[in-house]
């Protein structure tokens, strides 16, 4: 793992092509610290889901979570969807240590003015108030693929979804057509029903307030069924 083995000569190494530039080695230490770091979306708006809001004595309210996109700045004017809270960023920190911005990636805490603990909570998302905030999403359409499910799925069915930190029913309100799922072929149109091992694309409407973006810009939200 640290140094090359006597007792593994017959392992003569690895090799790795990239557009970064290629690199080799013998251990998995080499292997970790040849390990390029992803691009950080530090371009797009900001999305914070919540994972939980607190009440602080002496402080106030603090929501928490984790930066998906964009950056996290004190005295930045923020929105939360879907409830459309709008206020003013205090203070961020993580880990006790208070942070001029936060980043995508960092887990963070950060204090709001005016706004009770009970005016936001988790499944909430929080955006920049003046470069495109996120917003309530009245329905949507998502591409599916049913891994197990006893019976047919069909128009009305409403499981319970997750999507980021939301835990919602969403319901099935048109099935627009079937494809396969390893394809993307499309199979056939307005399909009657679903059953394990079918892919399609549907048009869902949340039973509750709820946000929701396109894929291309919520590539950090998966959206999980539990029925």
């Amino acid at each position: 793992m640290l140094e090359p083995s006597a007792n593994t000569l017959w392992f003569k190494g690895w090799k790795v092509t990239r557009k970064d530039g290629n690199a080799s080695g013998t251990t998995l230490l080499e292997v970790l610290a040849c390990i390029l770091p992803p691009t950080r979306p530090t371009d797009k708006p900001l999305r914070l889901p919540l994972q939980d809001v607190y009440k602080i004595g002496g402080i106030g309210t603090v929501p928490g979570g984790r930066v998906e996109t964009g950056v996290l700045k004190p005295g930045m004017v923020v929105t939360f969807a879907p409830v459309n809270v709008t206020t003013e960023v205090k203070s961020v920190k993580m880990h006790h240590e208070v942070l001029s911005k936060a980043l995508p990636g960092e887990n963070v805490g950060f204090n709001v003015k005016n706004v009770s603990v009970k005016d936001v909570r988790r499944g909430n998302v929080a955006g920049d108030s003046k470069n495109d905030p996120p917003m309530e999403a009245a329905g949507f359409t998502a591409q599916v693929i049913i891994l197990n499910h006893p019976g047919q799925i069909s128009a009305g069915y409403a499981p319970v979804l997750d999507c980021h930190t939301a835990h919602i029913a969403c319901k099935f309100a048109e099935l627009k057509e079937k494809m396969n799922c390893h394809s993307g072929k499309k199979l056939e149109n307005s399909s009657k029903f679903l059953k394990s091992g079918d892919a399609a694309i549907v048009n869902m409407v949340p039973g509750k307030h709820m946000y929701a973006e396109s894929f291309s810009i919520l590539l950090w939200a998966v959206l999980l069924f539990v029925t």
